[in-house]
């Protein structure tokens, strides 16, 4: 039953109309109905997303292995720099302790060979950082786990190496020397600010590498390829010329495909009068 003044469906008149009606092979594909129920048969699997927890774990995971990565590091770190480091000699004379060589530059020295090893390490953890998660793509834990890693190691190659060195108490060591014994000073960090060379190598370096030799993504289609990816509709391989794009009749089109400018003005021809004359021209006689 239908409604009285019900206008009718204009795409069910169509095709009653053109019963032999083709779909547009231009067309791009209908988009999905959320309320159209699927066939019979076909099971949808609407499978959720991963939840926030299950994200976060895998990055976790890698920062934590890489902070461990960089203390391991920091402890070989700490027995290079008490076994390179210049010691700093003192004598005992009377009851006082003096430097053997008051012009010498050891206390520079062990900075320098701090920050040299230092440097070393930020450029071994990135190298190995980046290798290991190189398929992945990297990832904000690595470069996280870098400079957590790297300051921690740091600091702790620093504090392992004051303990490892030469005792830090002069009374008892110009004790156990006597009057005139020379006994080497504990080894220290005088410029803190070369804790900070091993993380800030690291995330230079990373940048670097992931810059050059990290993973690629792939590049978007080309704003005239289409919203679904798809290459531009090509004329037909025939050289025919559909109705609807506004174009010439199909006896302007040869069959090569190509339209002369003069076959426009010959299509009324049939429907002048014999001997009447063209717009432009004046008649004779």
């Amino acid at each position: 039953m239908t409604v009285p003044n019900t206008p009718p469906d204009p795409t069910r008149a169509d095709a009653d109309a053109v019963p032999d009606i083709t779909p547009d092979p231009y067309a791009p594909p209908p988009a999905p109905d959320a309320g159209t129920p699927p066939p019979d048969g076909l099971v949808v699997a609407q499978s959720p997303g991963p939840t926030l927890k299950e994200r976060l774990l895998p990055e976790l995971r890698l920062g934590a292995g890489t902070v461990l990565a960089c203390i391991a590091v920091g402890l070989v770190m700490a027995g290079l720099w008490v076994w390179l480091a210049p010691k700093v000699p003192l004598v005992v004379d009377g009851d006082r302790i003096l430097y053997a060589d008051p012009e010498g530059e050891q206390r520079a020295g062990a900075d320098a060979v701090f920050a040299l090893i230092a440097l070393g390490a930020g450029l071994l953890t990135a190298l190995g950082a980046f290798l290991a998660t190189r398929q992945r793509g990297g990832g904000i834990a690595v470069a996280l786990g870098l400079v957590v890693g790297g300051l921690l190691g740091s600091v702790g190659a620093w504090r392992l190496g004051r303990w490892l060195g030469p005792s830090n108490d002069l009374i008892a060591e110009a004790r156990r020397v006597g009057n005139g014994g020379h006994f080497d000073a504990s080894i220290d960090l005088g410029a803190l600010g070369a804790l900070l060379v091993w993380p800030m190598a690291a995330m230079v370096v990373l940048l670097a590498l992931s810059a050059t030799f990290g993973k690629r993504e792939e590049d978007p289609p080309p704003y005239w390829a289409g919203p679904y990816g798809a290459a531009a509709p090509q004329a037909p391989a025939d050289g025919a010329v559909r109705p609807e794009d506004g174009a010439l009749p199909d006896s302007a089109a040869r069959a090569d495909g190509t339209v002369r400018a003069d076959d426009g003005a010959r299509a009324d021809d049939g429907a002048r009068p014999q001997g009447a004359a063209r717009p432009g021209e004046r008649g004779q006689g």
